[in-house]
């Protein structure tokens, strides 16, 4: 017999963590450790995900299937489990003028965002600068410390949890428990939608869909006269 109170996958749950590599906190839901790292603490707080679907680390995800509310756990995970092992490839050397035309100084050691990549600087000489692409994480064994809060149930819950994860931002909707259907108002995340309503019907049960909007009736050439 299965135990209901342990969580399963495709859950919606609520989790506090702390995660760390060599002692060194690197994440964290805490506003107390969030503080003593200088991190900004205004959106520090617990966090909600669907277990089983990469809302977190895989490693980390793979940890809540089977364990219980209320209770404190910790995980060791290997690189591989983590964020995977330093790649040489991802060592580059880039010219001076690309970072100026970013408006960007590169003095060696820093740390910035670059095309979507966390990018740390590794060496500057003349006009060419050497940085590396890789995770800063990468090549690390992390500890996690966590415990789940709660299991959220509640199916408008779940999708406006789901909207902040994968919109952003929240958009109407109107929920059919019936017909087992989720129909939104807003046709620009149409194509959202198409892409993701496999992943969300397999998280939630429900079918996910864009209301369309009725067609204007065209008029007649007596009815233009008239």
């Amino acid at each position: 017999m299965t135990d209901t109170k342990k969580i399963k996958k495709n859950d919606f749950i609520e989790i506090e963590f702390t995660g760390k590599t060599n002692e060194t906190i690197f994440d964290t839901t805490s506003k107390k450790e969030a503080e003593e790292i200088g991190v900004e603490q205004a959106n520090v707080k617990p966090i909600i995900i669907s277990v089983g679907n990469e809302m977190v680390l895989k490693g980390f995800d793979e940890a809540f299937e089977g364990k219980e509310i209320g209770k404190k756990y910790s995980i060791h995970l290997l690189p591989k489990q983590a964020f995977g092992k330093r790649n040489p490839s991802l060592i580059k050397t880039i010219p001076m003028r690309i970072f100026r035309e970013k408006d960007i100084n590169p003095v060696q050691g820093m740390t910035f965002h670059l095309d979507d990549y966390i990018v740390k600087v590794l060496s500057v000489s003349g006009g060419r600068v050497t940085v590396d692409f890789n995770n800063p994480l990468a090549g690390k064994e992390i500890d996690y410390d966590f415990k789940i809060i709660r299991k959220i149930i509640d199916d408008n819950e779940k999708i406006n949890y789901l909207q902040d994860f994968f919109f952003k931002k929240r958009f109407e909707f109107t929920l059919d428990k019936e017909k087992k259907k989720v129909i939104f108002k807003e046709e620009t995340i149409k194509p959202l939608i198409e892409m993701l309503k496999t992943k969300f019907k397999d998280m939630t049960g429900f079918d996910f869909e864009v209301k369309e909007k009725p067609e204007k009736k065209q008029e007649t050439d007596k009815e233009k006269k008239e």
